[in-house]
């Protein structure tokens, strides 16, 4: 029953406004920035190698474009078959509510390892111009940042850059399931999906606490640039993070009236 319903979501994913439109941004958004006058001015650094195209873009858009596209697309997902007035219906099928809505939350959590694979490969696209050798430098997404320490290799700097986009996915999957989470709450995508914005602003107010910074889920966003040595524990917060919200979602979205 769950692999026909992930395929059925996942069919539904892709006709989605929002992924279409999110997904043609990511395409855009690499060579607006790789190619911008005022790069230097902003971070400070020139582009020496198209390893570095990707970092430039994920260090430009994860704290707010990715983060709102993921919370944008989690609702829909969940919002059209409400608004749509469908949602009655198909749970006249036989399906169990946690099994419908399971498979919504599998779908949800998969999109940001897709989206970011795009995100990756268009990055590297717009790198292309620069070349792909050895480079003295850094990426921007290993522990030596852009600096680097003396001559990185292409293998090298593909691994940096590949753990980095999969962490910065890893930790948009909570924000997903929040959106999702306050989808269900208020049977609304756009309520859903302005609810998961609105905590999302206020957690990052809340980094005048030192001792709740560490896990504030926005903290979480920074996931990428995490040392070695400290990314089981964040990996370990964003999955505690990521089941919460799904195990909620899945006990009020089963007590709802349609």
């Amino acid at each position: 029953m769950i692999p026909t319903l992930l395929r059925m979501e996942l069919a539904k994913l892709w006709r989605l406004t929002s992924v279409r439109f999110g997904l043609a941004l990511l395409l855009v958004f690499p060579w607006l920035w790789a190619y911008a006058p005022g790069i230097f001015e902003v971070y400070g650094f020139f582009l020496v190698s198209g390893f570095q195209v990707p970092a430039l873009s994920l260090l430009s858009s994860m704290q707010f474009l990715l983060p709102l596209l993921v919370a944008i697309t989690a609702a829909e997902l969940l919002g059209t078959e409400m608004a749509h007035g469908t949602l009655p219906t198909i749970l006249l099928r036989p399906v169990t509510r946690p099994n419908w809505l399971a498979a919504k939350l599998i779908v949800v959590a998969l999109y940001p390892f897709l989206m970011l694979l795009l995100f990756l490969l268009a990055s590297l696209a717009a790198g292309v111009p620069f070349g792909f050798g050895a480079f003295f430098g850094g990426t921007g997404l290993g522990e030596a940042g852009l600096l680097g320490q003396g001559m990185l290799t292409s293998g090298q700097a593909l691994a940096e850059i590949a753990r980095g986009y999969a962490l910065a996915a890893l930790a948009l999957v909570p924000i997903g399931m929040l959106s999702l989470l306050f989808t269900v709450v208020f049977m609304n995508a756009a309520g859903g999906a302005l609810a998961t914005l609105a905590t999302l602003i206020f957690m990052q107010l809340l980094v005048v606490f030192p001792s709740l910074e560490p896990f504030l889920l926005t903290t979480q966003l920074n996931a990428y640039a995490t040392p070695a040595s400290e990314v089981l524990w964040v990996m370990a917060l964003i999955a505690l993070y990521g089941a919460l919200f799904s195990a909620l979602a899945v006990v009020l979205f089963e007590r709802k009236d349609f």
